[in-house]
């Protein structure tokens, strides 16, 4: 039986929360405002899970979403919302992680993605083949599913990506690729990820496969996609023959070209390869690198920076000018190799590469008695260890500046953080991901000696 219900907030997961029968109810593709039908599908003590059946008065803030496969990918969920309320929103969720450990004052307003179209990069699309004609199927996974929707046009990617996944779905079989089967681990071709620049539009395409070499049909393949497309500066294949959801290992062969793209960053050439960390968004990913370069100006002269979770070192190579010395961590070996040449060509001479793991790194800095002026950490969602941030207690003089991706994690190691010495000075938040209810923060905190 539907009942009526009016959408009071937005979760962290993106889903509309309401109250029915003294429990609260959550809802997919609701808006704040949204008076809506519901049907139950499940009930647990604490809070029920519905489905929306029907808007019965619509939120001021909700509009057509502007792609038409948003109903039925599962990738940019917050669509039907207009974006400055998005925006809103993602700061309300900022403040509700940070609730009893940060005073809301100071969480900032969201600084916008410069871009809310084509913004993203960065594209990983699962590969399948149907099961009678065998036609290649590319695109996102159905919403708690494994079920491919075949995305022949995505518009929070450039146009070019598009064409690239049309050409391969079409011309694969052609070469004897086939679509990778993950119930019989069968097939060959699992993923194609596409490095995309925002600076010249060129790209990088990385077939996943699930093979120990690179045959002939692959290599003519990659011929026959490197000469189609003006824009394809690489062609490579990453191999990948484990029974697990990772979608690309450390071994990465270069096939034809390339085996990057450039992309400029504050006035700095960087090269993102294959398998190295690098923001989906990088216009959005520049406003974050500025934010803490002036930062660090403002409140510094010629500090010792530690730049941790480095990726491409982006963060220590763009503060070589304003600082004594930067020391960049990052245990991705391609990374600290594509950073290396950066620092080569433009004679960064007071930056020092390492590659480790981050935590193990701190502790031997410990024991060299280094310290720093400035730690950056960037860590993947799970956050830092206590360890680590323990260690990054003890290596800084002055500052640890905490970049997430992770509002609950940022907030669990902020806690910590306080608790052992320092005071959040502010948390700046990032749209990084539009139309997504994932939201990146700046950290600014403050050891109190």
């Amino acid at each position: 039986m539907d009942t009526i219900v009016e959408i009071e907030k937005l979760t962290s997961d993106g889903r509309g929360l309401a109250h029915f029968n003294d429990k609260v109810v959550f809802v997919d593709k609701t808006c704040p405002k949204d008076r809506c039908k519901i049907k139950i599908i499940k009930e647990n003590k604490s809070y029920y899970v519905a489905e929306l059946t029907e808007i019965v008065e619509k939120s001021p803030h909700r509009v057509k979403p502007f792609c038409p496969m948003y109903n039925v990918c599962g990738a940019c969920g917050l669509q039907h919302i207009d974006y400055d309320y998005q925006l809103k929103l993602k700061k309300i969720i900022v403040e509700d992680s940070m609730r009893g450990v940060v005073d809301s004052s100071l969480v900032h307003d969201v600084i916008p993605s410069p871009k809310i179209k084509e913004f993203r990069h960065k594209i990983q699309y699962p590969i399948r083949e149907t099961n009678v004609s065998k036609r290649i199927l590319a695109g996102y996974f159905k919403p708690k599913s494994h079920d491919i929707v075949n995305i022949k046009y995505c518009p929070i990617q450039p146009e070019i990506c598009d064409e690239i996944i049309e050409f391969i779905r079409e011309n694969a079989p052609k070469y004897k690729i086939n679509g990778y089967d993950e119930k019989n681990h069968r097939g060959l071709l699992r993923h194609v990820v596409i490095r995309s620049s925002s600076k010249t539009g060129e790209v990088l395409v990385v077939l996943v496969l699930n093979s120990d070499m690179v045959t002939e049909r692959v290599k003519d393949f990659s011929q026959i996609l490197y000469d189609k497309f003006d824009k394809i500066v690489g062609v490579t294949a990453n191999l990948n023959t484990g029974k697990t959801n990772l979608i690309m290992t450390e071994k990465t062969i270069s096939v034809i070209g390339k085996d990057y793209v450039e992309e400029s960053l504050c006035g700095v050439n960087f090269k993102i390869g294959s398998n190295t960390f690098f923001q989906v968004n990088p216009k959005s990913a520049e406003n974050i690198f500025s934010y803490i370069k002036d930062y660090i100006k403002q409140n510094f002269n010629l500090p010792a920076i530690l730049d941790a979770y480095a990726g491409i070192s982006v963060f220590g190579l763009i503060m070589s000018d304003i600082s004594k010395s930067v020391v960049t961590v990052e245990e991705n070996l391609e990374s600290v190799k594509k950073a290396k040449e950066v620092k080569r060509e433009n004679g960064f001479d007071n930056v020092e590469l390492f590659c480790d793991d981050s935590e193990k790194f701190f502790e031997t800095q410990i024991e060299l008695n280094k310290k720093y002026d400035v730690i950056i950490l960037d860590p993947p969602r799970k956050g830092c260890t206590e360890k680590t941030l323990n260690s990054a207690l003890r290596l800084s003089n002055s500052h640890i500046i905490y970049v997430s991706c992770n509002p609950s994690t940022l907030a669990r190691d902020l806690k910590y953080l306080i608790n052992n010495g320092a005071k959040i000075e502010s948390v700046q938040p990032f749209d990084m991901f539009c139309h997504t209810s994932h939201i990146e923060n700046v950290a600014i905190i403050k050891l109190i000696k």
